[in-house]
């Protein structure tokens, strides 16, 4: 029988917390669907720090078996032509020894609830089109790619870093 998947807030100011997101976070960054190396030294040191200031942020560990096996950072946000929040999910990753196993498909239906519960209209996420088990787990839980027009093709992500 597989032990059930539990589900709570990140408190990023715990430091149990903070460790877990910490690591899952950095094992997603390492693997074939992050950049392929860890978070940086500074990284690590920061950003607890500052997800924890960011009233908007909105982040979930799972656990199973006291074991923090996934990991969910996202962000209020404001649905310009619909006037209401959105919430945007930054980071979805689950440790490559639980994959396939429920726990993103618990983490995706949590946060739903969290996006009903604060009366947002959408729900956002970017991936890879390469991740073909990502984009196929996401398009069972509902979601579809984004476009206002057919006309006018898919949405499409883009960067530009300002700073290093």
């Amino acid at each position: 029988m597989t032990s059930r998947i539990i589900i709570v807030p990140v408190d990023p100011r715990r430091s149990d917390h903070a460790h877990d997101l910490l690591q899952l976070l950095d094992l997603y960054a390492s693997g074939p669907s992050g950049r392929g190396y860890g978070l940086e030294d500074h990284a690590k040191a920061r950003l607890c720090e500052l997800l924890a200031e960011q009233a908007h942020y909105r982040g979930w560990l799972a656990y199973r078996d006291h074991e923090a096996l996934g990991l969910v950072n996202a962000f209020l946000g404001i649905s310009s032509f619909r006037a209401m929040p959105l919430l945007n999910i930054h980071d979805i990753c689950v440790h490559p020894k639980a994959q396939r196993t429920g726990i993103g498909r618990a983490l995706l239906d949590h946060v739903e609830k969290a996006a009903v519960s604060e009366a947002c209209c959408k729900i956002t996420l970017e991936v890879l089109e390469g991740n073909h088990a990502a984009v196929a787990a996401y398009v069972k839980a509902g979601f579809k790619p984004y476009q206002l027009d057919p006309q006018m093709g898919q949405a499409r992500f883009f960067e530009k870093y300002i700073c290093m």
